[in-house]
């Protein structure tokens, strides 16, 4: 983000933003660009070859595209490298990238451009040897649960009614069954059973539904809210920004 702010205000109308690493080939800059230049996207992620890299286990090569998968269908975006941090930005775009997150921006900036409606595309690209060990990445395990926690505090931020909702639907199905049993055995049961405790937990459970429910609708009117500020962050920033120029 603070590169991002450095460039706006240098009148940056095109970002290219690398990693530090030398994984990506400076080379290979046009063609990350071109479609910005062109007018077809205003974000454009690089798509290493994955399958090419020798540097890469097999496992990591299979977690990458398996989260690359998990990122197109929760963003509805077709980028094929989620992981990848060699990528160019239009400068409007730029102005409205936020990242919430602390440990990586890569598949948050996907989501969230995919939900906000930010054309994004992504082309091929060419990588360097490897140099030295990621100082991101300390072991497979570790980076897959955090980047699992970032696509799911995405989709809470960005999609919070059909979260909560989906999370909700849980503990009304089993609740709805508990009070099935309970109807079925009240009905039908001749000889006498306590029916007490699925009679409880199911509407235990479906009162745990309804505050999840309860919780959904909260949150997407904090989210129309927060579009609401996002919308006026983005105005103040191009005037601010204009004015720079």
């Amino acid at each position: 983000m603070t590169g991002l702010d450095a460039c706006l205000r240098a009148g940056a109308d095109v970002i290219v933003n690398t990693d530090a690493d030398n994984q990506y080939q400076g080379t290979s800059i046009p063609d990350l660009v071109a479609p910005v230049l062109a007018g077809r996207a205003d974000m454009v992620v690089g798509e290493r070859p994955i399958g090419d890299i020798d540097d890469f286990s097999r496992t990591k090569k299979v977690l990458q595209r398996l989260g690359s998968s998990v990122v197109r269908r929760f963003s509805g975006t077709g980028v094929r490298d989620a992981a990848s941090g060699f990528r160019a930005y239009a400068r409007d775009a730029a102005m409205r990238v936020q990242v919430f997150g602390r440990y990586t921006y890569t598949m948050e900036t996907i989501v969230q451009a995919g939900w906000n409606g930010i054309a994004i595309e992504s082309v091929p690209i060419r990588v360097n040897p490897k140099t030295r060990e990621s100082r991101l990445v300390s072991s497979s395990a570790r980076y897959v649960w955090r980047s699992a926690q970032a696509i799911i505090r995405s989709f809470a931020l960005y999609k919070p009614f059909r979260f909560f909702f989906m999370i909700g639907l849980v503990p009304f199905v089993l609740g709805a069954l508990l009070l099935l049993r309970w109807l079925g055995l009240y009905l039908f049961e001749d000889e006498y059973t306590s029916r007490v405790p699925s009679l409880l937990g199911g509407i235990g459970l479906i009162v745990l539904a309804a505050q999840l429910w309860a919780v959904a609708f909260l949150a997407d009117l904090q989210a129309a809210n927060r579009r609401v500020l996002e919308d006026l962050r983005l105005r103040a920033s191009r005037a601010e920004y204009d004015a720079t120029r």
